[in-house]
């Protein structure tokens, strides 16, 4: 009998080992749980590039979920994690990058490129508009030029 209480309690110590919670995996309060999630989504994932890593399944997703969980129960600041992950990732993994002068392209660009292209678009439109009109043809001058043709 001896013998079997030993068995269950090994059992119960190994099996309590394993069930452990890894320092990802550590439960958050409600207010971290609430910055976690509004982070999550303030990152695009990097593999995927237009969801959050919130949204990705990719393994770099996870990981950066990962990395800022732990940082949250570290005891991190938002702005703190923020600054670690744009300086391992760059500007490019916020979804809304601060204005500066290495981002200036990512917020002027769509602009750049709309005024451009109603720019070639008024220019083809006004060079259309100036072209003259074809001249309706003379019935027998085309019966003359074909009479050559034949020739």
């Amino acid at each position: 009998m001896r013998r079997l209480w030993m068995g269950v309690l090994l059992s119960l110590a190994v099996g309590s080992a394993a069930w452990a919670l890894t320092p990802q995996e550590a439960p958050l309060t409600a207010a971290q749980e609430a910055r976690y999630r509004s982070l999550i989504h303030e990152f695009r994932c990097l593999v995927c590039q237009n969801q959050t890593i919130a949204d990705s399944n990719a393994e770099l997703a996870t990981d950066l979920r990962n990395q800022v969980h732990q940082r949250i129960v570290g005891g991190e600041s938002d702005d703190e994690i923020r600054r670690y992950v744009t300086d391992r990732y760059g500007d490019f993994v916020l979804y809304k990058p601060p204005m500066s002068g290495r981002t200036v392209l990512l917020w002027a660009g769509p602009f750049v490129l709309l005024a451009l292209a109603l720019g070639v678009a008024v220019r083809f439109a006004r060079r259309r508009s100036r072209m003259p009109a074809p001249a309706a043809a003379d019935p027998e001058q085309l019966q003359r030029l074909l009479r050559n043709e034949d020739r």
